[in-house]
């Protein structure tokens, strides 16, 4: 068998397997929509969480729905006036045995990752009809005719623009339609304090109501990313590189985001740190193709900062509410990885023809790159203010004060909640006892000083001796149930009642912030427990409770004493302290 005829059989079966990779990584990109879902989800509050599900489904199905009609018209068609847009064609219907399906499919995937992005920062207040008709206009005209300037043959891609899986093209467009958006119908109700001036006096944080699903949101995007950078490589080698910046850079932007948060704000921040991922494999996204690991080390290194830098910005400095970082992430992150292009884009990269300025390129990438962003930045401002506008001015995009204090979930979709049957409270804290394993409030109490003990835990004065019986009532850390019940029980107190409740876990002044932001107050899961004693002292159950509570900290809880009338046993009849003997 002849050389040319190895060769031949060899480029075939590459363009095949390529060609089925190429399907396999929109199938990712589409997968990433569940990943977007979860972030949100678990970003924001558990009554929205319904409404959130909703408008990540639907912004795939809307977008599908116009982009066959006249999005990928627009993104690829035939080039018109001068490449600034694509002819809008009706192929797949009047064509379709030699239609591009597989283009067809894996730009609609990208297509409809720009509208999901914008879903995160209007979270919580927004219309589901004026979602859908957003949505709907994006992935119809606003995304199709600027991803054509740089993927269908337009004016940026004839002048050498770089941006090979979409740091500009779709997350510099999605975080700031984010931004518009979230500015032109405000706030959510609470977070910003003003005063009689309109001037913002302080913000609240807002925690997600479930980190977890946030956290495997993050690790879907990850996972999905391999396919949103990869899919479009042409050969191993280059996919290979791809990987690899696409590992290196979230991965160090994580790191430098868990330090930067630890020494800023004193612990790590979970939800930031997750957000840094995200922001580093943004960044990645335009150079994913010509950087080696130094730049993607420095790439990872600046998006891990920015992300802290866009959050602090949007709460602080121009008010703009966004639940849960889209802007931070995908705007400012979209617009430092598409100018990364010209910094750090080497011909040491597989299939990379360019260099940037750091490589010896001089300035001329660069410039194209900053060309790219500030057109389609402008491009973005002005089309998606005017349809927020007209939305706003039409249907309108916020939903009302009444609705949003309930909740869009029984509002707009009349689900009562997306939990039904399930406890939002964490009640796995309770059972956690001390044992030979634990030193779980060992010593607290002895560790304190003699003016502390004084403070804190001495009985003040004798209870009304008069009233006969008295109810305690103590409310707890659910992790000091058990020595708690434990030690009233050791004193003869063994019948008693017990309620899980929510109580204020953190006071003014704790301390504790959540993405940056310091939080007032949070319900937390508490313990309430209830005692009718009368032949026992109620100062010894007073004092037993206060020295098995006490930590010094704040959340050690609080006693409550009540005059009891009257205490009936059903069983018996018996009456009063006769009702009690058999619990003390």
């Amino acid at each position: 068998m002849s050389q040319d005829i190895l060769t031949a059989i060899s480029d075939a079966v590459g363009t095949e397997v390529f060609g089925i990779w190429f399907l396999i990584g929109a199938a990712l990109v589409f997968f990433m929509q569940a990943g977007f879902a979860m972030v949100e989800a678990g970003f924001t509050r558990a009554k929205n969480a319904g409404n959130i599900i909703m408008k990540n489904l639907m912004d795939f199905c809307i977008g599908t729905c116009v982009f066959i009609l006249i999005g990928f018209g627009l993104l690829l068609g035939e080039d018109a006036l001068g490449g600034f847009i694509g002819i809008p064609t009706l192929g797949i219907f009047t064509n379709y045995a030699n239609f591009d399906w597989s283009n067809f499919v894996f730009n609609l995937v990208f297509c409809a990752t720009t509208a999901t992005i914008v879903s995160g920062a209007m979270a919580e207040r927004t219309k589901f009809l004026s979602y859908c008709i957003y949505s709907a206009v994006i992935s119809a005209v606003v995304y199709p005719i600027e991803a054509h300037w740089i993927w269908g043959g337009g004016w940026l891609a004839a002048l050498g623009f770089h941006d090979f899986a979409g740091s500009c093209a779709i997350h510099m467009v999605g975080g700031l339609s984010a931004f518009i958006g979230a500015a032109i119908e405000g706030a959510r109700i609470g977070k910003f304090t003003r005063d009689e001036n309109g001037k913002v006096t302080k913000v609240h944080a807002f925690p997600g109501h479930n980190i977890v699903i946030g956290a495997l949101g993050c690790f879907i995007l990850w996972f999905g990313w391999y396919g949103f950078n990869g899919a479009a490589a042409s050969t191993g080698a280059q996919l290979a590189s791809i990987f690899m910046a696409t590992t290196i850079a979230p991965a160090v932007a994580t790191v430098v985001c868990m330090i930067f948060t630890w020494v800023k704000y004193g612990k790590p921040d979970v939800s930031m740190c997750l957000n840094a991922s995200l922001a580093g494999l943004v960044a990645i996204t335009a150079p994913c193709d010509v950087v080696d690991a130094t730049g993607s080390i420095i790439i990872g290194v600046v998006a891990g900062l920015l992300v802290v830098f866009g959050v602090w910005f949007c709460d602080n400095v121009v008010h703009v509410d966004d639940p849960v970082g889209a802007v931070a992430v995908h705007c400012c992150n979209g617009i430092w990885g598409t100018i990364a292009v010209g910094l750090f884009a080497t011909t040491n990269a597989p299939e990379c023809t360019i260099n940037g300025l750091f490589y010896g390129g001089g300035f001329h990438q660069l410039g194209l790159q900053l060309l790219g962003v500030i057109t389609i930045l402008a491009w973005t401002a002005v089309t998606m203010t005017i349809v927020f506008k007209v939305i706003d001015k039409t249907v309108g995009l916020r939903v009302s004060e009444e609705e949003e204090i309930v909740g869009l979930d029984i509002k707009e979709h009349g689900l009562a909640s997306a939990y039904a049957g399930f406890s939002l409270m964490d009640i796995t804290e309770g059972s956690m006892s001390v044992n030979e394993n634990t030193e779980l409030g060992v010593d607290d109490y002895d560790r304190a000083t003699e003016a502390q003990k004084a403070a804190s835990v001495k009985v003040s004065g004798p209870v009304d001796p008069d009233a006969g019986m008295h109810k305690v009532v103590i409310i707890a850390k659910l992790s000091r149930y058990e020595k708690l019940k434990n030690a009233l029980n050791s004193l003869g107190v063994t019948g008693m009642t017990v309620t899980q409740v929510m109580g204020c876990g953190i006071q003014k002044g704790a301390g504790e912030k959540y993405r940056g932001v310091e939080m007032d107050v949070t319900v937390l899961p508490k313990v309430k427990v209830e005692v009718i004693v009368g032949n026992i002292p109620v100062e010894k159950v007073i004092e037993t409770a206060k020295k098995t509570l006490y930590t010094g900290h704040v959340g050690d809880g609080k006693i409550f004493v009540y005059n009891v009338q009257k205490v009936v046993k059903v069983r018996t009849g018996e009456e009063d302290l006769e009702a009690l003997k058999d619990v003390e």
